[in-house]
């Protein structure tokens, strides 16, 4: 089966887009796009592989879905596009980015320039109908995307995977601890980001560990 990804990840992931739950979701994410509205645009569905292609992963960023409102979500978890106000989560993270290396936002909400540098932006699951969060979960995406996990654990080493709240925590648990670093706190959601996600320092902690293991750091 053809999907078009960025290319260094068929060799990785081809055999997913054969399976079967694979096929039926690309029924389900294409029929649901010629009938409603989706979001992110279908062309920027694969938009984290594009700009983070295999060999230049150095951290994961897991976020659950994509944003449903109008002009928000661009196929990386957590950003928004140019122009668009922040949603509270990312809020919460450009004030612990600030806390943690004194570092303001510059980046309008657009967070391509992290993954442009490795930072692979991945949501479990990757569409959602307009204005109904969550509703293309259970389809066929949280496999996927936990195969892509699997794979960049088993495949690749000295990883960064940032799991912020318990669905990502979950989700990373097939990540080889002894071969990666994991940091896990509190979700930046308002509802509980000062339960641990403040003070939890998780870019200062990432470049840290890259620095120590030969990798180039990533400027937030």
């Amino acid at each position: 089966m053809e999907v078009k990804i960025e290319y260094s990840w068929k060799k990785y992931l081809q055999e997913e887009f054969e399976k079967d739950y694979f096929k039926k979701l690309t029924e389900f994410v294409r029929s649901e796009y010629q009938s409603k509205t989706c979001y992110p645009s279908a062309s920027k569905i694969f938009n984290a592989f594009e700009h983070t292609p295999w060999e230049k992963v150095k951290v994961v960023i897991i976020g659950q879905d994509p944003y449903h409102g109008p002009n928000q979500a661009m196929g990386l978890c957590f950003s928004v596009q140019a122009g668009i106000p922040y949603p509270p989560s990312l809020q919460n993270i450009y004030k612990e980015l600030k806390d943690d290396i004194g570092r303001d936002s510059i980046t309008k909400g657009d967070l391509t320039p992290w993954a442009d540098q490795g930072v692979l932006l991945l949501n479990s699951v990757l569409s959602v109908e307009a204005g109904k969060a969550a509703s293309h979960a259970g389809k066929g995406w949280e496999e996927f995307t936990d195969a892509v996990i699997k794979k960049l654990s088993e495949e690749k080493g000295n990883l960064v995977f940032i799991l912020w709240g318990s669905y990502a925590q979950k989700k990373g648990m097939v990540v080889d601890s002894t071969k990666h670093f994991i940091i896990k706190s509190a979700h930046p959601s308002p509802l509980s980001a000062y339960n641990g996600f403040f003070g939890s320092k998780p870019f200062s902690r990432t470049n840290d560990y890259l620095k120590k293991n030969d990798h180039s750091e990533i400027e937030w």
